[in-house]
C-alpha cells in the first residue's frame, strides 16, 4: 500500500528522537499500519550539518519551514519547534494547505488549542498532540478514549520532571535549591533560564490541556494559580518527614461543590501515597473517577526517545485516518466542544496547612503568631522545632487544621510585617485527600 508522507519541522531533542524512531523502527511501524510512514522533508536551521539517520537520506532537507509545508507530497506536518511564534505560523500554514498536524507544543496548545482544533475541523484535517504533556506517558489517549466513559472528579499530577528532579535530590542529599539547580543545568535537565520549570509555568500549560481533556472546559493559563519551588529548603523536607509527608510540585484539578479548582504549587503529600514515590525526572498522573475510581499513570516526562515515541504514535494515528478515513474523529480535547468556563478561585479551597518560619528568636514569638492565626479563625494543630545552633535564624513550623486558603493568606500577610521574621512565612497546603 502507498506510504503516507511526513514533514518534520524542528530537530531539537524531540525532533531528533522522532527521526531516529522513524528510521530504526520503520519495519515494525509498517507492520502495525499496513503501510509505511515516509519522511519526505526535514527542516532545521542546522539541518545540513546534522547526521540524518540511514533510510531518511532521500528526504528534502531545508532551513525554511515553508518548503516543508508547501511540499506537494507531505500529508502530515510534525511541528516540533516549540514556542508560540513561528510554531503558530507553521500550524496556520499547514491548516490552510489542508495538511494534518502533529505537535508536541504544550505552550501553543494551552493558549489557543481549541481555536486551532476548530480551524482543523473546518479544513477537514486532523490534529494530534499526545507529546505535549508527560512525554512518553499516553495520558491524552487515556483521558480522550481509555477512560472516556467515566466522569473525572479530580486529577493530581507531577508534570515537570526538572522540578521533580530538584526536589527529590534536595530531599535525598539535603542540598540547597541553588546547588541542585546548578547540577540539573549541568546535566541538561534544566535550561540556562530555569524559570518555566522551577516557577511552575511549564506545568501550568500542561495542566490547562489535562483539565480540558478531563473536564471538558476551556481553560486559559491565567485561570490557574501557580507557585514555584524556589523557596523550598532542605529543612522543609526534615519537617515534612516528621509529619510523615514529603514535598512535590503538584498540579491539581478538583471538582468541588463551588466548582473546578486548579493549582500548580509545592505541597506536602503523605509518604504513604503513590505520588510520594515519584522520584527524579519522572512524571505521574493520578486520576480519580466517579465510577472507575483511581487510575495511575507513570513514566518518563521528557527526553528525546520517550517523547519521540508519543510523536510517532500520533503520526501513526493520523496516518491511519488519512489512509482509511474516519467519519467521526475524536477531538484531541476529548469533547466535541469545550465549555466556556472560569475556574473557582483557589482561595476557596480548605486544607490543613504547613507554615514554616525563620525568626530572630525572642520571647513571645509563638504567642504573637498564634494570636494572628486565632484572629483569622485558624486552629493550631502542632508546633515543630528542629535543634538549631543560632538563635538569629531559628526555623520552626506550625501546622494548622483545615481552613480556607484565603484565611491562611490573610494571616501570612499580617505576619509578614512582624520585625522578628527573617523572611515571609512559607505556607504549603497538605494534600491529605490523595
Amino acid at each position: 500500500m502507498e506510504a503516507v508522507n511526513v514533514g518534520i519541522v524542528g530537530l531539537g531533542n524531540v525532533g531528533s528522537g522522532t527521526m531516529a524512531i522513524l528510521a530504526e523502527n520503520a519495519d515494525q511501524i509498517a507492520l502495525k499500519l499496513g503501510f509505511r510512514l515516509n519522511v519526505a522533508a526535514v527542516c532545521s536551521p542546522s539541518v545540513h550539518s546534522r547526521q540524518i539517520p540511514a533510510g531518511l537520506q532521500r528526504s528534502l532537507k531545508t532551513t525554511d519551514w515553508r518548503e516543508v509545508v508547501d511540499h506537494p507530497e507531505v500529508q502530515i506536518v510534525a511541528e516540533l519547534v516549540g514556542g508560540t511564534g513561528v510554531a503558530g505560523e507553521i500550524i496556520d500554514a499547514a491548516i490552510s494547505r489542508g495538511k494534518s498536524i502533529v505537535t508536541a507544543n504544550k505552550e501553543l496548545m494551552a493558549s489557543c488549542g481549541p481555536e486551532i482544533w476548530d480551524r482543523a475541523i473546518r479544513a477537514k484535517i486532523n490534529l494530534a498532540m499526545e507529546a505535549s504533556v508527560c512525554g512518553g506517558i499516553p495520558i491524552h489517549a487515556v483521558l480522550r478514549e481509555g477512560i472516556s466513559g467515566d466522569r473525572v472528579t479530580a486529577l493530581y499530577g507531577i508534570l515537570n520532571g526538572t522540578s521533580n528532579y530538584i526536589l527529590t535530590e534536595m530531599e535525598k542529599r539535603g542540598e540547597p535549591f541553588a546547588a541542585v539547580l546548578a547540577e540539573a543545568q549541568m546535566l541538561g535537565y534544566a535550561e540556562t533560564d530555569p524559570s518555566a520549570d522551577v516557577d511552575g509555568f511549564d506545568a501550568r500549560s500542561k495542566l490547562v490541556l489535562l483539565a480540558a481533556l478531563a473536564f471538558g472546559e476551556k481553560i486559559t493559563p491565567s485561570d490557574i494559580f501557580v507557585e514555584g519551588i524556589r523557596r523550598i529548603s532542605p529543612m522543609d523536607f526534615q519537617y515534612a518527614h516528621q509529619l510523615r509527608h514529603t514535598i512535590r510540585l503538584i498540579c491539581a484539578a478538583r471538582q468541588t461543590q463551588e466548582g473546578l479548582i486548579l493549582s500548580v504549587r509545592p505541597a506536602l503529600i503523605p509518604l504513604s501515597t503513590i505520588l510520594a514515590g515519584v522520584n527524579g525526572a519522572y512524571n505521574a498522573v493520578w486520576v480519580k473517577g466517579m465510577y472507575g475510581e483511581d487510575t495511575f499513570y507513570y513514566g518518563r516526562g521528557a527526553g528525546s526517545r520517550p517523547t519521540g515515541v508519543a510523536v510517532v504514535s500520533d503520526l501513526m494515528r493520523v496516518a491511519r485516518e488519512i489512509r482509511n478515513g474516519s467519519p467521526e474523529r475524536v477531538s484531541p480535547f476529548a469533547h466535541e466542544r469545550l465549555g466556556e468556563y472560569k475556574p473557582v478561585s483557589v482561595t476557596l479551597q480548605k486544607r490543613a496547612y504547613y507554615l514554616r518560619f525563620r525568626v530572630d528568636d525572642r520571647p513571645g514569638i509563638l504567642a504573637k503568631l498564634a494570636g494572628i492565626l486565632a484572629s483569622k479563625h485558624i486552629s493550631l494543630e502542632a508546633v515543630l522545632q528542629e535543634p538549631c545552633e543560632t538563635k538569629h535564624d531559628l526555623p520552626f513550623v506550625i501546622t494548622v487544621e483545615p481552613t480556607s486558603e484565603q484565611s491562611v493568606r490573610d494571616a501570612v500577610e499580617e505576619m509578614s510585617h512582624l520585625d522578628f521574621l527573617r523572611e515571609a512565612p512559607l505556607a504549603l497546603p497538605m494534600e491529605t485527600a490523595l
